[in-house]
C-alpha cells in the first residue's frame, strides 16, 4: 500500500509538531495541579493563563471570557443547557437549524423531554439557514438561538453575522458552533456579536480532548459540571494542562496559518474539476461559493458511499461519508436530507476535507483512483444500468 493520503481534516487534524513540543514538558516534569500554591503548581497555572490569552487573541475576546472544556461537544452542551436552565423560569423556547452537529441537535431533543420547545428551522438546497424563518420563530419565550458557523459535512458557511444582529435586536442570546471554522476563517467575537461560541482543539492541529466555550461578559448561564472552583467556578474539574497548553500553541499557529486557505481552496477546486470530468452523475453538495476552502462533499449516484470509502482505504486514501460522529450509521445524512437530497442519493455521499499538509500530487492520485472504483461499483450495482434516480 502506498503512503496514506489523508483527506479527512474535518474529522480531525494531525497534531502539529510545534503543539506536541509545547505540551511535552507538562506531560513530564511540569505535572503540577494549577489549583495548588507551591511553585510547581503555579508554573502550571501560569501556562494555563498564558494559553487562555492566546485563545482570546485568536478570537478577539478578553481572557476572562475564555473557558476551557473537554472539547466541542462539551462546549455546545454547556452553551445550550447553561442558557436553558438559567432561563427556564421565564423562557423555555430555543431556535436551531435542521443541519446542526449532533452535539447541538441531541441536546435540543433532550431539552424537549424536559418541557422546552424547540424550533428547527429549514435550510435551502445549498444548506443555508432560512433567516426569515428564524425571525418569524422568535417569541417572548425564546431563550436562545444556536446556529453553526459552518456545516461540518458540506462546509456551507452560514450568515452568522446577520443572525447575531437579528438576535441582538430581539434581545435573545446567540450561540454559534464554530468548531469547523476556527483556524480556517478569521473569527472576531466583537465583530460577530455572538454571546457564546464553541471551538475544539483537534480541528485546527491541536490535541484532542480540549475545547473552549467563549462566554461574553454579562451572559448568564448555569455551569454544566459542578464540583470545585475551577474556571472561575463555572467548570469544575482539574484543568487539562497539557491539552490547554497545546490549544494555546495551536491558536498561535492558527493566526499564522489562515493564509494557507487559498492554496487549499485551489486544491479543492482541482479535485472537483478532476472528478466531475471523469465521473458521470456526480453532484456537488453545499454552497458553491460560501463554503469552507477545504471541504468537498459530493454525491455519486447509484453507488453506496461506504463502498467507495472501503475501496479508497485499500488504495491508502482516507475520506469520510459525512460527519465522523455518524460513521457506521445506516441512516442517510440528516444534513443532506434537510437540503432536499433524496435518501437514495444521499447514501452515495462522500466528503473530502483538505488541510495544510495536502499536496497537489495527493489530489491527482485521488482523481486517478476514484473513477475506476465508481465504474466497478456501478457495474455490480442493481441500479447501475437502470439508473432510476
Amino acid at each position: 500500500m502506498s503512503e496514506l493520503i489523508y483527506l479527512d481534516y474535518s474529522s480531525t487534524s494531525p497534531t502539529a509538531p510545534e503543539v506536541l513540543e509545547a505540551m511535552l514538558p507538562y506531560l513530564k516534569e511540569g505535572y503540577g495541579n494549577p489549583s495548588s500554591i507551591y511553585r510547581l503548581a503555579q508554573e502550571a497555572r501560569e501556562a494555563v493563563d498564558s494559553s487562555r490569552e492566546e485563545v482570546a487573541d485568536l478570537l478577539g475576546a478578553h481572557p476572562s471570557e475564555i473557558y476551557f472544556t473537554g472539547g466541542g461537544t462539551e462546549a455546545n452542551n454547556w452553551a445550550i443547557k447553561g442558557i436553558a436552565f438559567a432561563s427556564k423560569k421565564k423562557e423555555n423556547h430555543l431556535i436551531t437549524s435542521k443541519i446542526e452537529h449532533h452535539s447541538v441537535l441531541r441536546v435540543c431533543q433532550y431539552l424537549e423531554t424536559l418541557g422546552f420547545r424547540v424550533t428547527y428551522v429549514d435550510v435551502d438546497k445549498y444548506g443555508v439557514v432560512d433567516t426569515d424563518q428564524i425571525v418569524d420563530s422568535i417569541t417572548r419565550e425564546t431563550a436562545l438561538i444556536t446556529i453553526m458557523y459552518a456545516n461540518n459535512e458540506v462546509g456551507t458557511i452560514q450568515p452568522v453575522n446577520e443572525i447575531a444582529r437579528l438576535a441582538k435586536e430581539k434581545g435573545v442570546p446567540f450561540h454559534t458552533d464554530a468548531v469547523q471554522v476556527v483556524g480556517k476563517v478569521p473569527v472576531d467575537v466583537a465583530e460577530l456579536s455572538a454571546d457564546l461560541l464553541s471551538i475544539s482543539g483537534h480541528k485546527f492541529y491541536g490535541p484532542k480532548g480540549i475545547g473552549v466555550l467563549y462566554i461574553r461578559r454579562g451572559t448568564k448561564l448555569h455551569p454544566l459540571l459542578h464540583g470545585g472552583h475551577h474556571e472561575g467556578g463555572m467548570r469544575a474539574g482539574t484543568e487539562n494542562v497539557p491539552g490547554i497548553v497545546g490549544l494555546g500553541r495551536a491558536s498561535q499557529l492558527a493566526r499564522e496559518g489562515i493564509k494557507e486557505e487559498e492554496r487549499i481552496k485551489r486544491l479543492r477546486n482541482r479535485l472537483w474539476e478532476g472528478l466531475s470530468s471523469r465521473i458521470d452523475d456526480l453532484l456537488l453538495n453545499g454552497h458553491p461559493v460560501k463554503r469552507l476552502a477545504g471541504t468537498l462533499n459530493v454525491c455519486v449516484k447509484y453507488v453506496e458511499g461506504e463502498s467507495m470509502l472501503l475501496h479508497l482505504d485499500m488504495e491508502g486514501i482516507a475520506a469520510s461519508s459525512g460527519s465522523a460522529c455518524t460513521s457506521g450509521s445506516l441512516e442517510p445524512s440528516h444534513v443532506l436530507t434537510a437540503m432536499g437530497i433524496p435518501p437514495e442519493v444521499a447514501h452515495g455521499s462522500i466528503r473530502f476535507s483538505l488541510g495544510k499538509e495536502t499536496t497537489q500530487d495527493e489530489i491527482e492520485r485521488v482523481i486517478e483512483v476514484l473513477p475506476p472504483i465508481v465504474e466497478k461499483l456501478r457495474a455490480i450495482s442493481p441500479f447501475g444500468k437502470k439508473r432510476p434516480i
